[in-house]
């Protein structure tokens, strides 16, 4: 089953990207051509390096596998033009026998790998599909980087597809670029630091700091010299002057995460900062004017704990100018299978790893689990499925500290959740063509059409 990530080229990429044959001989082509499709890979032949040269250009969506002999410009020169328009293509170079110290000078020179002709099949293939995962992990990477500049940004700091995150992201949206105070609530591990950081990105607050600060990790009495800031000899140790962390964010972000731990004396002076929007540093009597946008964040309701004498009420009314609730992840089950593919595919990126995939049990059990830990426990356990046992891939079940039984999810829920999955799923596989995910399911047209109506599922959402 094949579990779509970020790129469609993550686990499959002979499905999507192109193997660029190049080759004199008319006979090796049409085998190679052969041996290639019989494994569904993608084959573009060439009689010449002139005609490969053609299709090529940087970020070219495949790989090349070239002669190293042949009429006209050589294997090697072409090998020489390729990675001149981009580095990163792999490039498998063929050799005859008198070839191979030629071949590996050219691996030192960038060629991905060579095959001495007439090269085994099964090893050809093997690393003809090594050098295809290569090449779609770093066209996945460019367009990671790409997406910081596009205007999909929301997309990839928010991911899911369920009602809830497709709410939350326009909430984001329409609050980034406000001048007003915003007041986060969630549980613990749903990501209420992701959206503060979105606020900041998507704000034209970007280019400037943005100051994330954990108020139960900050002790009391450090709290006023951290965030307020002190002169030099304000008190005992203060051997130089200090900018706090609210003049230090200036045109940008404050996140004050945990608000509710703050102790109320402190709450006093953060209020009147909050009014005035200046601040005196600790043996100063001079104010200093203040310019940032404050973004805090809470898990417990902070209306009753006002109301009980636990928080300030005129503190919560300033920084509850706007709200903004993120949904826990047992109420957005739908999101569950792409959080954990993101969190894969990232991980195995950035960590140099072969990616594992996910199979139906392992999916299955992540839609069974409660996640008392939300999205973090979620990254936590992608993370272990990521680096396996001496690399070696860990099913799900073995992973979970509490049994799929003890997770509390009606049946009834499980069994909706996954069936969504498995249609949206299909769907991306074969872009939203119906036929092809008939077949694969064996469901009848109109099963289909009454599952698409239950979920709510969009055909066009998957199509190209």
């Amino acid at each position: 089953m094949t579990f779509d990530a970020m790129s469609p080229q993550s686990i499959n990429p002979h499905t999507e990207l192109t193997v660029l044959f190049v080759d004199d001989e008319e006979n090796m082509r049409l085998s190679a051509e052969q041996c290639l499709q019989l494994e569904d890979f993608k084959v573009i032949t060439c009689a010449d390096a002139r005609e490969a040269l053609k299709h090529l250009k940087p970020g070219y969506p495949g790989i090349l596998v070239t002669d190293i002999r042949m009429p006209g410009m050589t294997g090697l020169e072409l090998m020489e033009q390729a990675l001149a328009l981009d580095s990163e293509l792999p490039v498998i170079l063929l050799t005859g026998h008198g070839d191979i110290d030629m071949a590996v000078s050219a691996m030192h020179k960038g060629a991905y790998d060579f095959q001495q002709k007439p090269f085994d099949p099964d090893h050809f293939i093997r690393i003809v599909g090594h050098a295809l995962r290569q090449r779609a992990l770093v066209l996945d990477n460019r367009q990671l980087r790409k997406s910081i500049e596009s205007p999909n940004l929301l997309d990839t700091l928010l991911v899911g597809k369920s009602p809830q995150m497709q709410m939350l992201r326009e909430t984001v949206l329409d609050l980034a670029d406000l001048p007003v105070n915003v007041l986060i609530h969630g549980e613990t591990g749903s990501g209420k630091e992701q959206v503060a950081s979105s606020l900041h990105q998507l704000s034209h607050r970007k280019s400037s700091p943005y100051v994330a600060l954990n108020c139960a990790a900050m002790p009391e009495h450090l709290f006023e010299s951290e965030v307020f800031g002190f002169e030099k000899g304000a008190f005992t140790g203060a051997d130089r002057q200090r900018i706090g962390k609210l003049e230090y964010a200036k045109g940008g972000t404050v996140f004050l995460d945990e608000i509710e731990t703050m102790p109320l004396s402190l709450q006093v002076k953060l209020l009147r900062v909050l009014q005035e929007m200046k601040v005196e540093r600790l043996g100063s009597n001079q104010l200093i004017d203040l310019d940032f946008r404050l973004v805090a964040a809470t898990k417990t309701d902070l209306l009753i704990a006002s109301e009980n004498g636990e928080f300030r009420e005129d503190l919560y009314f300033r920084l509850n100018v706007a709200e903004i609730h993120i949904p826990p992840l047992r109420e957005r089950r739908e999101d569950i299978p792409l959080l954990f593919s993101h969190f894969i595919y990232q991980l195995a990126h950035d960590y140099g790893r072969e990616p594992f995939e996910p199979d139906l049990n392992d999916i299955q059990e992540l839609m069974q689990h409660n996640w008392p830990g939300n999205v973090r426990e979620l990254k936590n356990i992608a993370q272990r499925f990521v680096f396996g046992r001496q690399g070696q891939k860990l099913a799900i079940a073995e992973l979970m500290k509490s049994p799929a039984a003890k997770s509390g999810v009606s049946l009834q829920c499980q069994m909706r959740s996954f069936e969504r999955t498995l249609l949206e799923n299909a769907l991306r596989r074969h872009k939203g063509q119906v036929q092809p995910l008939l077949d694969e399911l064996e469901l009848p047209r109109r099963t289909f059409n009454e599952l698409m109506k239950k979920h709510g599922i969009e055909r066009k959402e998957f199509s190209e």
